[in-house]
């Protein structure tokens, strides 16, 4: 912004140049009053005033909206739901009730959602999100999928200079960025002249202010406060420059508050420091603290951490001792069990830790925050010196479990084989041998199949010369999820129906579901859809049990999209998503995801397909196949357009260098290289990029791979012939039937594959159809060929791109939503595309709709991108 501006509230407080933040926010706040809820994503750096901005925008609403404040905890591992279990404070007594105890993320929106419909809107904030929990994080999902139909308003803020590529807030935001219900908002830096008027009182000099501060509001304010008579190099010295005039007392208690995140209420203020309470006058006065909720806290946490980090080992340790047994005493509830864990750590105190870290990780796992609750074992682990072998496997085995349901698999593998060598150490082989077999799927997840066999067959080495157990069934359903990834079918169903019978026999209803999840997605692999009964069973049984829901619905989808039965796939993957979402089950909703990516990608929804592909490419996992199934949409996407770049994803999955030579790893790869290489006219390297995979599809009779990979050598010249066992629209087009094969593939909702199917014509208007069709798809390459073949046949009026009629509205979008396109394009939101275009909003969000519909797609990126390929938007 090139102007200052200030913003006056009731309370005195003054913003500089934040104007049209706060337009935007009450502009928001509008659309939610109106019945349509809106999430805004604040981020900014770490002082810049995106909660100086949230209590402006909040104040100024006078009273017309409800209004709840929750942050997240700068703790060793945060609290589950922390944000939450404050949300009511200073609420009235209805609203309190609502959110005392939380169970669950749903449970949260649920009762938020609740709470936006039945009365005033509601604006939510949620603070400091780089330190959310998971739990906290999935409720936010949820909130962003539900919130289109309430009155709630969302403003989430976070530090957008933490966030590495790993950080669990960087794939929420992914997963968000396309939702129409979800906007950005980034908070600047001030400006030189910004900071010129705030210090125009002071005799320091303002450019040299800025200079040292870059324009940011907490480093402006420091030096200010310091009296600028020399500035500091450092931010540090100026926090400690405020503490260092304090008296004794004074200095204690900002001591003690540091080592207390997020703030240090009444009762701990007279445990830990009594002496020092009256000085708490000093402390606010002197602007170091302020009253947070009848409590003192650092007006930044910058200034918290840097108090904290200055502090003598012995005095942290004294002071952390000191809150621990302060909180002990009060007899917490258990909603403080991860607060008595962090104090615990920080006194060092090894009876403690093994006391609370245990139960706040379970209660963490309860609630669906697995990374917090892996954490919170670990950090038991670190302190477990004097327990026995039975206990430490124990915390390793649940700490595997956590890291297994966020997809961490090195380390949930790393955990169990701990485990497994406690037990062995104490002679336990039934606990040794159920350990083996819980290793078998954290073994396959990253590709590890030989390690993964051979834990299986330890485990039933140990297993079969004792007496029944539970164990038993247990093994034998291992070695199933082995033979499974090894694509060897039979021999799946073999094992898996062995589990299913011992645990049936011995009522093992969780061990029964594993096994009949293995056999039957076996059986759908092998047969089709149509063969599901098995599979349709265990998910009854596992709905009644909620265990192993989320794999079997993925398998379901698994199995849809393997047959092209796309509705199918969309129904389980919605499912499922949802499923996972609802208990923090990473490792299953990226699985999904990659079924989403094959599913879109075959029914030539690309944009949506790179989309989601996204999502996956930026979230580096230990399972390599949803990232392998994103990768390989981005390669045979962008060869299929004709788009730069299309070596780049291949490589990036060689690179991975898997270590199994197994079909669901080579069937896909090898397909996408050979249509990579057909479509460039590398005719010659169709057949080394695929050779190896179309014999493993052969070996392990594939019909799918077979015949997907034998249609791009087909393509290629090579003359397999029509191979046994090849799928029927494959072996259609193989054998010269195009006609019957192009029917097939539309029947199917595969454009792309039909409109290839027509380009093997011999007739011209089926050569023009399939023309039109890839140039509606975008699939320029393929087009191209079609058009030079009608050239060569003596048509002469073959366009070199879409026609007049299809190029001016290949969607058949009316004038005014083409200017609604545009306006979407240029990144403005529906309300504001109303006040531009003189309509209601209302009028807006139906011609969004519409656009969507007619683009066939689910977001307004994936319409942008959409109708850039297909020539709208090039004229304005």
């Amino acid at each position: 912004m090139s102007c200052v501006t200030t913003v006056g509230i009731r309370s005195g407080r003054v913003l500089f140049e934040r104007d049209e933040l706060l337009a935007a926010l009450s502009s928001a706040l509008d659309v939610a009053r109106a019945g349509r809820g809106r999430v805004v994503l604040v981020s900014g750096e770490a002082g810049i005033g995106k909660t100086a901005l949230a209590r402006v925008f909040c104040e100024g609403v006078n009273g017309s909206a409800t209004v709840l404040w929750g942050g997240c905890d700068a703790l060793f591992t945060p609290q589950p739901l922390g944000p939450f279990l404050h949300l009511a404070e200073g609420a009235s007594g209805s609203v309190t009730n609502l959110f005392e105890a939380p169970k669950s993320a749903s449970e949260v929106v649920e009762a938020l959602l609740g709470l936006a419909r039945a009365g005033a809107p509601l604006i939510l904030v949620l603070e400091d999100l780089h330190w959310a929990d998971e739990a906290t994080l999935d409720a936010l999902r949820l909130l962003a999928r539900r919130i289109g139909t309430s009155s709630a308003l969302v403003l989430a803020t976070y530090r957008d200079d933490e966030l590495d590529r790993s950080h669990p807030l960087r794939s929420v935001l992914g997963e968000l960025a396309t939702s129409v219900e979800v906007s950005r908002m980034a908070v600047p830096r001030l400006s030189p002249t910004a900071v010129a008027h705030l210090a125009a009182e002071s005799d320091v000099d303002a450019a040299a202010i800025y200079r040292l501060t870059a324009g940011n509001p907490f480093y402006v304010t420091e030096v200010l406060a310091a009296g600028g008579a020399e500035i500091s190099e450092s931010v540090r010295d100026l926090v400690l420059a405020r503490v260092a005039p304090l008296s004794l007392p004074a200095t204690a208690l900002v001591e003690a508050t540091s080592i207390a995140p997020p703030s240090l209420d009444a009762a701990l203020m007279l445990a830990v420091r009594g002496e020092a309470v009256d000085a708490v006058e000093e402390c606010l006065a002197s602007g170091v603290l302020r009253v947070v909720n009848g409590g003192i806290a650092f007006r930044h946490e910058l200034a918290r951490a840097t108090v904290e980090e200055a502090l003598m080992p012995t005095r942290r340790l004294a002071l952390h001792r000191a809150v621990l047994l302060a909180l002990a005493d009060a007899d917490s509830s258990s909603g403080d069990l991860a607060r008595l864990a962090h104090h615990a750590e920080g006194a060092g105190d090894a009876d403690a830790v093994l006391r609370y870290a245990p139960a706040a990780g379970a209660q963490a796992a309860d609630v669906g925050a697995h990374r917090e609750a892996a954490a919170q074992y670990g950090r038991a682990l670190r302190f477990a010196g004097g327990i026995s072998e039975s206990e430490r496997a124990d915390l390793l085995e649940r700490q595997s479990a956590a890291h297994y349901q966020t997809d961490e698999q090195h380390q949930a593998i790393a955990a169990l084989q701990l485990a497994i060598e406690c037990h062995r150490r104490a002679g336990d082989v039934r606990r040794e041998a159920r350990a083996l077999s819980r290793l078998v799927p954290q073994l396959t997840c990253p590709g590890f199949i030989v390690e993964a066999e051979r834990a299986a067959l330890d485990a039933i080495s140990l297993l079969e010369p004792l007496s029944p157990g539970p164990e038993l069934p247990a093994a034998y359903g291992a070695m199933a999820v082995v033979q499974l990834h090894k694509d060897d079918l039979e021999e799946t169903i073999v094992w898996g129906t062995r589990a299913a019978e011992l645990a049936r026999s011995d009522g093992e209803d969780a061990i029964l579901v594993d096994a009949l999840t293995s056999a039957g997605y076996a059986e759908v692999m092998r047969d089709g859809p149509a063969a599901s009964g098995t599979l349709e069973a265990a998910l009854v049984l596992a709905r009644r049990l909620d265990v192993g829901v989320a794999r079997v619905l993925n398998n379901l989808a698994y199995g849809a999209v393997l047959h092209r039965a796309h509705g199918l796939t969309e129904r389980f993957c919605r499912e499922g998503l949802e499923y996972c979402a609802d208990r923090d089950l990473d490792l299953w909703r990226l699985s999904l995801l990659g079924a989403v990516i094959r599913s879109r990608v075959d029914q030539g929804r690309w944009a949506e397909a790179l989309d989601a592909a996204q999502i996956l490419v930026e979230d580096p996992r230990a399972s390599p196949e949803p990232r392998v199934a994103a990768l390989l949409a981005f390669a045979r996407v962008r060869a299929r357009r004709g788009d730069p770049d299309a070596h780049a994803p291949l490589d990036a999955v060689l690179a991975l260098e898997p270590q199994w030579d197994e079909l669901v790893w080579l069937g896909p790869i090898g397909a996408a290289r050979a249509e990579v290489a057909w479509l460039e006219g590398k005719h010659e390297n169709v057949a080394s990029v695929s050779d190896r995979a179309l014999e493993l599809a052969i070996l392990r009779r594939s019909p799918w791979w077979v015949g997907e990979l034998a249609y791009w050598r087909w393509k290629a010249g090579i003359q397999d012939g029509v191979l046994n066992g090849t799928a029927e629209p494959y072996a259609l087009q193989i054998a010269g039937d195009w006609r019957c094969a192009a029917v097939r593939w539309a029947d199917l909702g595969c454009p792309y594959e039909a409109a290839l199917a027509l380009s093997e014509a011999d007739d011209e208007q089926a050569l023009r159809d399939a023309l039109d069709e890839l140039y509606r798809l975008g699939a320029r390459p393929a087009a191209k060929m079609v058009a030079r073949r009608l050239r060569e046949e003596g048509v002469r009026d073959v366009a070199s791109g879409p026609r007049a009629s299809t190029r001016e509205n290949p969607a058949r979008l009316t004038n005014r939503e083409v200017e609604v396109l545009h306006l979407v394009t240029d990144g403005l939101r529906n309300g504001e595309i109303a006040r531009r275009l003189f309509v209601s909003p209302r009028t807006v969000d139906h011609h969004v709709s519409s656009i969507l519909r007619k683009l066939n797609v689910g977001s307004r990126g994936a319409a942008v991108a959409e109708a850039s390929h297909r020539g709208l938007l090039e004229d304005r």
